[in-house]
């Protein structure tokens, strides 16, 4: 089946315009969920007279620090996204644009800071 760069480029758009719409969906499922869980655990908390000591919570909504840890340094960044977003490529989860721009075949390497 030949195809022309035309048509592969406007099957390109046509699925990146149906992965944004499946994302919205996602997320909107996603949101409608979490208020679910939040109701839940509002009411355990409640229920078993919950405080945020107990959760070990501190009243910022994080978690509270434990030793005599430096304060955290921010990382240089590593790599520059295309609206001008950073990240230094540390631990835990990689940013929305990082993210995005793997599922649509790009490559990390494509974003380094040099």
């Amino acid at each position: 089946m030949a195809s022309t760069l035309a048509d592969i480029n406007s099957q390109i758009k046509k699925h990146d315009e149906l992965i944004a719409q499946l994302r919205k969906q996602a997320e909107d499922l996603r949101n409608q969920e979490r208020a679910g869980v939040i109701e839940e655990v509002r009411k355990k908390i409640a229920e078993y007279g919950l405080t945020a000591s107990d959760l070990k919570l501190s009243a910022r909504g994080g978690s509270v620090k434990r030793g005599n840890a430096a304060p955290g340094t921010k990382s240089a960044a590593k790599y520059r996204g295309p609206s001008g977003e950073t990240w230094s490529g540390g631990r835990g989860r990689k940013p929305r644009w990082v993210t995005e721009a793997l599922a649509a075949g790009k490559s990390l390497s494509e974003f380094e800071i040099k």
